[in-house]
């Protein structure tokens, strides 16, 4: 005998935002990511529409980072050119760059921001996948820094941030004259995030052209507080808040790469298995708990954590309907 799903209704979805412009579109990438259009909770198709699969970002940055050792190794040849490693990151299987100016920071080299703008310049010529850029974290020095290089990219429609409570002005308004998307970050509340998303579009940038950092967690350091915020989220965007409807993004790479399980020796934990492996399925874990929770962007270093995402995502898209 047959069985009756109960299935929910939902009133509201997930904006669809489109990051990167082709050469047609007023830009140079030879492809877009277009994120978003969820009409149900994840993976849920039987309720209703999810039209677009989860995407990941690869991490650059335009100084050599301080990375663990596994990923220096990885990337040795590149790390001391964004452009280069940008390359290996789109062999690696990235649909988009994740571009730190961390050089920027006053505390370390104190690119200029003309510097800052001639690096998102050549990284937008050397690969044709969209960019995320994002500032240092030093607001002084990002406020100077974002609208530059949003007016240097000027036409790329580029993802660029981070746009905070207490520092979003600035990148609101150069996303707005030089037509790129903002990416708002809220410290795991979902009240701030909220409020975040009504100050910037205040000030006339539309809701559709944001996406939602909501900060991120890794496995076994507050992940299940993270996916509750992804959950309520995504439960307020089907319910029509429209303040709540914006794709998410995670940033976890920086998160999983600096968990005690993942880094952690085998000389001083040898029950805990092999390293190498261990800090590679702790950041693809840590993807694939908030993939469940509802995130559109991954934001990923090492390029078997990407593989191994990728697969996940491809095997949930294609779940049989109930």
């Amino acid at each position: 005998m047959a069985t009756n799903m109960l299935k929910e209704k939902y009133t509201g979805k997930i904006n669809t935002v489109t990051i990167g412009a082709t050469q047609e579109q007023g830009g140079t990438r030879t492809s877009t990511v277009t994120v978003g259009g969820d009409a149900t909770m994840p993976f849920l198709q039987f309720e209703g529409d999810m039209p677009l699969k989860p995407v990941v970002a690869m991490e650059i940055q335009d100084v050599k980072p301080d990375w663990h050792p596994l990923l220096n190794e990885v990337f040795a040849d590149v790390m001391d050119c964004p452009v280069k490693w940008a390359k290996k990151c789109v062999e690696c299987g990235a649909d988009l760059i994740y571009l730190k100016l961390a050089g920027a920071d006053p505390d370390g080299a104190n690119k200029s921001p003309e510097d800052c703008a001639k690096i998102v310049k050549e990284v937008l010529a050397a690969v044709g996948v969209p960019l995320i850029v994002v500032g240092c974290g030093n607001d002084e020095k990002d406020n100077a820094v974002l609208p530059v290089v949003a007016e240097a990219a000027a036409g790329e429609n580029l993802l660029i941030g981070l746009a905070e409570q207490d520092n979003y002005k600035s990148v609101a308004a150069a996303a707005m004259v030089h037509k790129h998307k903002v990416l708002a970050q809220s410290p795991l509340d979902i009240n701030i995030c909220k409020q975040l998303n009504i100050l910037i579009t205040e000030l006339g940038l539309a809701a559709d052209n944001i996406i939602i950092d909501p900060s991120t967690a890794a496995l076994g350091y507050g992940i299940e507080y993270t996916y509750s915020i992804l959950e309520r989220g995504r439960l307020g965007a089907l319910g029509g808040d429209k303040m709540l409807s914006q794709p998410v993004i995670c940033q976890v790479g920086y998160e999983a790469w600096r968990a005690k399980e993942a880094v952690a020796t085998e000389a001083d934990f040898p029950n805990w298995g092999i390293q190498a492996d261990r800090a590679i399925l702790w950041e693809a874990m840590t993807a694939a708990g908030l993939l469940q929770g509802g995130a559109h962007i991954m934001v990923l270093r090492h390029p078997e954590a990407v593989r191994l995402f990728k697969k996940n995502v491809e095997a949930l898209m294609a779940a049989p309907e109930i």
